[in-house]
């Protein structure tokens, strides 16, 4: 039975801002943007994220569908313009200044240790694979001398024991025909 060609959905380009960025991506369906983004909540719904229509923007991401893209969304003098606008202010009833929430403390850098010991155990393990395995290489072609040794010593006895024959046959031969006369 033949198979029903697969029919291409059509896709859409989304985008959402994420930090600095307009982060888009092309998608059949706004649940597949959602997933693009690893978003946990429906944006859309939210009206954090939307449907691009304009060709210009929807270019670099239907080249790559699923991938998300990311385009700053202002020039940096913008960016720095805004953070001057969100300076903190005194507050109005105690002449305080308000201080924005410290940054969290990032956490450590993951340390290397295991990793190194573990790369570290497994070239000792293949060094010392490769001496074992060479060793036996060695040994085999010592016996591999070893046997066109015994060969050859075994076809020089052998020609020799054959022509001792070959002479005791010979004066055997002779006997007998003196002997019957």
């Amino acid at each position: 039975m033949a198979k029903k060609p697969e029919r291409k959905q059509k896709l859409k380009v989304f985008v959402t801002p994420i930090g600095f960025h307009d982060a888009y991506v092309a998608a059949p369906s706004q649940k597949a943007a959602l997933e693009a983004w690893g978003a946990d909540s429906n944006i859309f719904a939210q009206g954090i994220a939307e449907q691009v229509t304009d060709p210009k923007l929807m270019e670099r991401p239907l080249a790559s569908p699923g991938k998300v893209i990311k385009r700053v969304r202002a020039s940096a003098d913008e960016h720095f313009a805004e953070l001057d606008r969100a300076a903190p202010k005194k507050a109005k009833d105690s002449g305080k200044v308000v201080a924005l929430k410290p940054k969290p403390k990032s956490r450590p850098k993951p340390k290397r240790d295991e990793l190194e010991a573990a790369e570290k155990a497994l070239e000792k393990a293949e060094k010392k694979q490769r001496k074992k395995l060479r060793e036996i290489d060695d040994e085999l072609q010592a016996l591999e001398r070893k046997r066109r040794d015994l060969q050859r010593k075994h076809e020089a006895e052998r020609d020799w024991l054959s022509e001792k024959a070959e002479q005791a046959r010979s004066s055997y031969e002779r006997a007998m025909r003196d002997w019957k006369g």
